[in-house]
């Protein structure tokens, strides 16, 4: 083995994000006391910060509280539901409907030009909230930034709330 491929075997650290709003103590386990996160902000809990953008009979649109990149949204349906396989189909296609709605209302106002959409299921998937929640993550052209390259953190430059506001009135100008 070369110097130049035992260089490239070294460990790196591991990614580090920074955030406007407190995701450490959110990691921590430091949450609204309430049984689910999703069910809260569907019953318009005051305890939870709400940044939903679209609701339907069965399914709600919200934009994540600690977004990868701006546009990263969460769709959900409202009945309490742990395993992708509890899902009606009615729920799944409304699921799946609203996800091409998000891709082509962020993809045309925005210029994301590519996603990252799936589910994050059960203890060891990473997920964080036992309620099925589909992720819906833009990409965006030359996303890497100094700070990802140099100290291997990403900061996110879109704040929710003004992300909510934003996705809500392009969300409903657009046709379901």
């Amino acid at each position: 083995m070369s110097l130049n491929e035992e260089e490239n075997l070294e460990l790196k650290p591991p990614r580090m994000n920074l955030f406007s709003v407190n995701k450490l103590e959110y990691a921590k386990g430091e949450r609204p006391k309430v049984d689910c996160i999703l069910c809260a902000v569907r019953d318009k809990n005051p305890l939870v910060d709400n940044l939903q953008i679209f609701e339907s009979d069965l399914t709600i649109v919200s934009v994540n509280l600690y977004p990868y990149n701006p546009g990263h949204l969460i769709i959900f349906p409202k009945r309490h539901v742990t395993n992708i396989t509890e899902l009606t189909d009615e729920e799944a296609l409304e699921i799946h409907k609203f996800t091409a709605k998000a891709v082509q209302i962020i993809s045309k106002a925005w210029g994301a030009q590519g996603f990252n959409v799936g589910y994050n299921l059960g203890r060891n998937s990473g997920g964080s909230i036992a309620h099925v929640h589909q992720h819906v993550v833009p990409r965006f052209p030359n996303e890497v930034g100094f700070l990802d390259v140099f100290s291997n953190t990403r900061i996110v430059v879109y704040e929710p709330y003004k992300m909510k506001k934003e996705l809500a009135q392009l969300w409903s100008s657009t046709d379901t």
